[in-house]
């Protein structure tokens, strides 16, 4: 189905999101997406679940289900995300890291939650948020939904620009890898590593080339996400020109996080985005060619 269309880019409950793995191929296939990329925050956890319900369905219109993740790497004091596509969820450095990961965002998140309660004042202690919330790698997004579903604050926007948004009173910050090793941890796996949304690094176009300079010879970055959901058509063309520059595949993906980001529709973004399916069709070449 060459002239269908997917979306590299997409979060389940394992993470931030407010869908089940299989949830998400139901949503892929209700808006006709061909093949979707499961890339939850350093987890892995719902990739077996989402590959297993489109092999279920057994229908020819049940999408594939593409196994990724997303990094979250740190470069000067600045967040940058890293997309791994088709890695292999069962390598064991992968998943010791991983695991790494997640003990240090559960001591951040437990801080955090001890900030909001003895400083904020707020009603919300760490075990209750866990039994909001049992099956999830915990993040801020979950901290924030948990004080809106118990009246403590108006909205998410509201928690995480007054309280745990970075450089917040309540923020905690934790550890995290260089994008550099988080393109070695992804090639690890067997996966392609991609610069997630670069646009949203508040970048002047020197400073980005200079990185996606850097990544490419240092690390040999295999890839950029040219279509996301927050982008105008310039930024677009620019990741593109940039991609064309250094001979890097492009990606393309809404960052659907369901009722999370409910301006955010999977397939298609902020706005009629459709991303077509040449672009996974070049990825699969390339990492047929390693």
């Amino acid at each position: 189905m060459e002239t269908g269309f997917i979306d590299l880019h997409v979060h389940s409950t394992c993470s931030d999101g407010t869908f089940t793995p299989s949830e998400l191929v139901h949503e892929a296939r209700r808006h006709s997406i061909y093949a979707f990329a499961l890339t939850d925050h350093d987890c892995i956890d719902g990739i077996k679940e989402a590959q297993e319900e489109t092999l279920r369905l057994n229908s020819p219109d049940a999408p594939e289900v593409i196994a990724g993740v997303e990094l979250s790497c740190e470069l000067d004091d600045r967040e940058i995300h890293m997309v791994g596509l088709y890695i292999n969820p069962d390598d064991k450095v992968f998943n010791d890291k991983l695991n790494a990961f997640r003990s240090s965002r559960t001591d951040r998140n437990r801080l955090m939650v001890d900030k909001l309660q003895q400083e904020a004042h707020f009603a919300i202690d760490y075990d209750s948020l866990i039994r909001e919330f049992p099956d999830a790698v915990i993040t801020r997004a979950h901290i924030a939904r948990y004080l809106v579903n118990h009246g403590l604050a108006k909205d998410m926007n509201a928690v995480f620009s007054k309280y745990i948004g970075d450089d917040c009173p309540y923020y905690v910050d934790r550890p995290k890898i260089t994008p550099q090793e988080g393109i070695s941890l992804i090639h690890h796996a067997g996966g392609l590593a991609i610069l997630a949304h670069p646009v949203l690094y508040r970048m002047n176009a020197d400073r980005l080339d200079a990185l996606v300079q850097t990544l490419v010879e240092e690390s040999h970055l295999d890839g950029i996400e040219a279509v996301y959901s927050s982008y105008q058509l310039g930024d677009e063309q620019n990741i593109k020109k940039l991609a064309q520059k250094y001979h890097l595949l492009i990606s393309g993906g809404s960052d659907f996080h369901g009722s999370n980001k409910p301006y955010i529709s999977m397939g298609n973004g902020t706005r009629h985005m459709p991303i077509p399916y040449y672009i996974l069709s070049d990825i699969k070449n390339a990492l047929h060619c390693r």
